[in-house]
């Protein structure tokens, strides 16, 4: 998601710090945003000068402090853990000039519980791209218990530069896409585990049937499968409601490793290049 919010950013004149604490990563995620832009070219969506200044518009940095000494926003990206996000944030505190706004792509975790650990919690906000960030028109402006009408209106305004739809939702467990989305895919995959149908039958269904662009498997794939079940538990814990319970199968998956594409196994066996295939498991 990180390269997915630097790249959109960059593409519309901004200058971006990304930061990270691997050279491993912050390479992979500048070689990643100047494939994808190759993509828009050949597309014809942008032009070459276009991605000469989205990349020149990105300053990769492994230091947090001079990465975001300067900045006006800071959106973070970091792993769907809760004391990852309150650690961070509490560096970010002290190391933000006091205007900075500071925003969280959570899919999930409390925007009031990771604003109470810093000394600006009215500027703090939950900024929630979806993925693949560069395609995807939605941001959900997740608004905590203390967080002002005028950060909500700021981060609308500017995900509107964006080109991007936002809509303000109020700070409940995985707000509004992952709360109805999340407990549909964990229903597919109860399907799958009891046999009702297999992998592709099930995509299939809801492809054709509901009119989804992808079925709920293979979405589960692209968004990590260790990424749904870090918010089904943000759910299930935040409710004490049992229809949220990781389904068994998602937890044995995720405890074998088998996380989706960034695994290269979930629900299907996905190549380089390739289109994803069943995975051997799930074929009947």
């Amino acid at each position: 998601m990180g390269n997915g919010i630097a790249h959109v950013f960059a593409q519309h004149g901004y200058g971006v710090s990304l930061v990270d604490i691997s050279e491993e990563a912050l390479d992979k995620a500048l070689k990643t945003i100047a494939r994808n832009l190759d993509r828009m070219i050949a597309r014809e969506t942008i032009t070459a000068g276009i991605k000469e200044r989205t990349l020149g518009n990105i300053t990769p940095f492994r230091d947090l402090g001079a990465g975001v000494r300067e900045a006006d926003l800071v959106v973070e990206a970091a792993t769907e853990n809760t004391e990852v996000k309150l650690s961070l944030f509490r560096q970010l505190d002290g190391l933000c000039p006091r205007g900075t706004v500071l925003a969280s792509n959570t899919s999930s975790i409390s925007i009031s519980r990771i604003a109470a650990v810093t000394g600006r919690p009215e500027m703090v906000v939950g900024m929630h791209f979806m993925n693949p960030v560069p395609v995807m028109k939605l941001v959900e402006v997740v608004k905590g218990y203390a967080t002002s009408e005028e950060t909500c209106r700021r981060i609308s305004a500017l995900a509107a530069k964006l080109g991007k739809t936002s809509v303000e939702v109020n700070d409940y467990p995985g707000f509004v896409a992952n709360r109805i989305l999340m407990p549909m895919i964990n229903e597919a995959i109860h399907a799958l585990q009891e046999g009702v149908a297999g992998v592709e039958e099930i995509d299939t269904v809801m492809k054709l049937g509901m009119a989804h662009p992808m079925g709920p498997l293979q979405l589960a794939d692209f968004i990590g499968l260790d990424v749904c079940l870090a918010i089904l538990n943000v759910l299930y814990e935040g409710f004490g409601n049992p229809k949220y319970a990781p389904c068994p199968l998602l937890v044995n998956m995720v405890t074998a490793g088998h996380l989706g594409v960034k695994s290269g196994t979930g629900f299907y066996a996905h190549g380089q290049g390739a289109e994803p295939t069943v995975a051997n498991k799930f074929q009947r």
